[in-house]
């Protein structure tokens, strides 16, 4: 298991990576963004989602995997949507490092990213 800290918004972020993700990243062609996701609703919900395909918009950790903070809100009320979820948009923070986590948990299990971020 590894620790890395990086800097976003401003703010320190601790970056935890198991042994089974250290050697996901390893095998990869390219990097892999984890986007730590809190979502504005009638409950805060926290999720990281991975994007095989790496952006401009995120904070490098290392060679193989960036970083980036997105809180969003869904992008109008009503269950007329199609899929599991509403559409989301981004929702604006005056000062983002109030908001953006101390820590950030990644593993790779079955095949599967799997990640966490607190407070």
């Amino acid at each position: 298991m590894s620790r890395t800290r990086v800097e976003l918004n401003g703010k320190s972020v601790e970056v935890h990576l198991s042994g089974a993700a250290e050697r996901a990243l390893v095998q990869r062609p390219r990097p892999l963004l984890a986007e730590m996701e809190l979502y504005f609703s009638c409950l805060i919900r926290y999720k990281v989602r991975f994007h095989e395909q790496a952006g401009s918009t995120g904070v490098t950790v290392n060679d193989k995997l960036q970083l980036r903070f997105r809180p969003v809100m869904t992008a109008r009320c009503g269950n007329d949507y199609e899929g599991d979820e509403p559409p989301l948009t981004d929702f604006p923070i005056e000062k983002p490092a109030a908001f953006t986590p101390h820590w950030l948990h990644i593993d790779y299990r079955h095949g599967q990213w799997q990640g966490e971020f607190g407070y």
